[in-house]
């Protein structure tokens, strides 16, 4: 049967819509299909083959072919057994199709208006794919686009060529205040293949848009002569970013503010007056820290690389302002170097680390039995516990002045004393307080970390899912990660209750 109103249906379509003949073509076959079926109220199944050159096309009955008739569900007008089915056509396997010509259906007007209707669904589902192809690689790049509308704090931006990207409330820039019509740039931070809804997901709150807008305004940078190391962000208010040169004759501060603060204030004219400190990039941690911590000033820092963190002095009254308002500026200085920063005064420090002298003093008097004028040289040498004594080579302990081989000796046997009474202390608390099976058995639980937990009180995952990380420090062998993971583990079976 010649139809060449189909032909025409396709052109249309195909060059309105710029979408492949194919789909179309497909769409109308599908229409066709459906009112076959109908017209045979649904008790048969069938398919429509459309000739692309001419617009004639067939119509075929099919039944799907099964192993037999034995399943529930078996419908003779709809599938035929296997055996039935090779009588038919040898060599059909289960799960192919047995067809036979039938009379088509005409191309009328119902049969135009559901070709449509699938024609039109086709078409966005189509559109929709083409989107996410074009810009499935373009992840982290930023978008520009103009505001279409906004619904409660969500923006849609309308990016060109019927492309519409989505930035969730939470993703814009807090007060930010935008109309439809404005234009907009955002980083692209997602793209995904939905049913509905949007597809691209735009952020103006991410980190990343900062880094993107300074490659943009700032050529060394978009050219990798400037590198930028990390950039942290309170959205519309501050944000630090770090920067290192790869030329060694180049200032990458200088470069990035440039002449007379244009760079900077493009980028912040972009992020809605968004301050932008430029942090000098250091591969010494700590230098990098007090770099980060600009403009407060330094007085003194301790690193602590078992808790990676680290303790900052400064002037008195230079605390409030390197804390920050609502400790803004110690919280971005300490996402930009990913250390846990403790802010503190010079007096505050000064008695912290007078404090905490004299509990190292007060211990090893305790441990070793000796004189505080012994315990204070050995903590102004740098020894904080029994074990690095014990352990030390003893000419490190000769180079002291105040102590002689003597001193040394009898400090050694004392602290390796010192040891040998702990291990025998906790060995007897591991035999008394024998923890329950379902902790001694626990994801991530051995058999010491256990019964030290037990001999405390805490013989069970319940009592474990209690506590909290700084209540797990002070076991041997334990840190924050691993404390935080043995919690989560005992909490397990709160979250599979509820």
């Amino acid at each position: 049967m010649a139809n060449k109103e189909i032909l025409l249906v396709v052109d249309a379509f195909s060059h309105e819509k710029d979408i492949d003949k194919e789909i179309v073509f497909a769409a109308i076959e599908d229409a066709l299909r459906m009112a076959t079926i109908k017209s045979h109220e649904g008790r048969i199944d069938a398919s429509v083959s459309i000739d692309r050159k001419t617009g004639d096309y067939e119509t075929f009955r099919r039944w799907r072919v099964v192993e037999s008739e034995a399943a529930e569900d078996f419908n003779p007008e709809l599938q035929l057994t296997l055996e039935a089915a090779q009588q038919r056509s040898p060599g059909i396997a289960v799960g192919e199709y047995v067809v036979e010509p039938m009379e088509s259906v005409g191309f009328g007007r119902i049969e135009a208006q559901t070709a449509k209707q699938v024609i039109v669904q086709r078409v966005r589902d189509a559109e929709r794919r083409k989107v996410v192809e074009a810009y499935k690689d373009r992840v982290g790049e930023l978008v520009t686009g103009i505001i279409k509308r906004v619904e409660r704090g969500n923006v849609f931006l309308d990016l060109g060529n019927n492309v519409e990207a989505f930035i969730p409330r939470e993703e814009m820039i807090p007060r930010e205040a935008v109309r439809a019509g404005d234009r907009l740039r955002g980083y692209l931070k997602d793209v995904r293949q939905e049913v509905r809804g949007p597809q691209l997901f735009v952020s103006r709150t991410s980190p990343d848009l900062i880094i993107a807008l300074f490659r943009l305004e700032v050529p060394e940078v978009g050219e990798g002569i400037i590198e930028i190391m990390g950039a942290a962000r309170d959205p519309g208010v501050r944000a630090k970013i770090a920067v290192r040169s790869r030329d060694p004759r180049l200032d990458p501060v200088g470069a990035c503010v440039g002449m007379r603060g244009s760079r900077v204030q493009a980028v912040s004219n972009e992020l809605a007056g968004e301050r932008v400190d430029i942090i000098l990039w250091n591969e010494n941690e700590a230098q990098f820290v007090v770099n980060a911590m600009s403009p407060a000033e330094i007085v003194s820092i301790v690193v602590d690389e078992d808790r990676h963190s680290m303790d900052i002095a400064v002037a008195d009254e230079n605390l409030s302002m390197a804390i920050g308002r609502g400790g803004q500026n110690v919280r971005l200085a300490s996402e930009l170097t990913g250390w846990t920063l403790n802010v503190m005064s010079e007096t505050q420090a000064e008695e912290k680390s007078e404090q905490e002298t004299e509990a190292l003093v007060q211990g090893f008097v305790e441990q070793l039995d000796v004189d505080e004028s012994v315990a204070e040289v050995l903590v102004r040498e740098g020894f904080s516990t029994v074990e690095e004594l014990a352990y030390v080579p003893a000419k490190e302990l000769l180079e002291i002045e105040e102590f002689d081989e003597g001193l040394v000796e009898e400090l050694r046997n004392r602290a390796r004393d010192s040891l040998l009474i702990r291990a025998i202390a906790t060995e007897e608390q591991l035999e008394t307080a024998p923890p329950a099976d379902e902790l001694l058995n626990m994801e991530g639980m051995d058999r010491a970390t256990a019964h030290q937990l037990a001999a405390r009180g805490v013989k069970t995952m319940e009592d474990l899912a209690e506590l909290s990380i700084d209540e797990l420090l002070d076991i041997d062998g334990m840190d924050e990660a691993r404390a935080g993971a043995l919690i989560m583990a005992a909490r397990r079976p709160w979250f599979a209750e509820s």
